[in-house]
């Protein structure tokens, strides 16, 4: 799932049925995102399978680090894990923080669009505009403190005049604190292309972990055009 994979189904449907009238138009694409800081999100539609998920307790860093500690295959592995976390500033915090400081959209020949996240998680107008049939890659920029983050997952739904088009997730995997930020890069895709493809819509993507912690959730918009907006 990516940023803008979403419009995809519902275009289809659209130039199936324009293709049985006798014409010859192009199917379709998508995206998603609004901002909480560490809240729990109320479970939705799209997280109904993992708001089901029961997991077992969890423990601090230290405490980790302490289970099956005359075990050293696993002690290694906890080791090469948490990198090199210092345990005396952050062992003791039971609570995760992820904070996702950037997304981007990276796209040959261009330059990257780099989408700052707002305080408040609602960015105001169209958020970004990409052109139609072009390649692309989403890239997230996010940093873990405090604890390790486990089964961190980037869900998106995406809506064309009202109607929702694509939902998707996709697993980012677990990461331990550190100073440094991590960089996630999905896989690449290829925006939507045809006059049903094009227009505006609507999109709200979430970062997740295994409890259901919501960590950012960002509702905005954006368009798809014939063309690049100039730079």
């Amino acid at each position: 799932m990516s940023l803008v994979s979403g419009a995809v189904s519902g275009s289809r449907d659209m130039d199936n049925n324009k293709k049985n009238e006798g014409t010859d138009d192009e199917g379709v694409g998508s995206v998603g995102r609004q901002m909480s800081e560490s809240s729990l999100c109320a479970t939705e539609e799209e997280e109904e399978d993992d708001s089901k998920l029961h997991l077992g307790p969890q423990y601090t860093i230290k405490e980790h680090l302490e289970k099956d500690k005359d075990d050293e295959s696993l002690r290694k592995w906890k080791e090469q894990l948490l990198g090199s976390v210092d345990v005396t500033n952050i062992g003791e915090t039971l609570d995760p923080e992820v904070r996702i400081l950037s997304l981007a959209i990276l796209s040959p020949g261009r330059p990257d669009i780099v989408l700052m996240v707002p305080e408040n998680g609602n960015p105001k107008g169209m958020w970004f505009t990409l052109k139609e049939g072009s390649k692309y890659c989403l890239k997230f920029t996010f940093q873990v403190n405090n604890n390790i983050v486990s089964g961190l997952r980037y869900t998106n739904t995406v809506w064309k005049t009202g109607v929702k088009v694509d939902r998707g997730k996709e697993m980012l995997g677990t990461f331990s604190p550190q100073l440094e930020p991590y960089n996630h890069v999905m896989p690449e895709e290829t925006t939507p292309s045809g006059m049903f493809a094009r227009g505006s819509y609507s999109a709200r993507t979430k970062f997740l972990d295994d409890d259901n912690k919501c960590y950012l959730e960002i509702n905005y918009s954006f368009d798809i055009r014939k063309e690049w907006p100039a730079v």
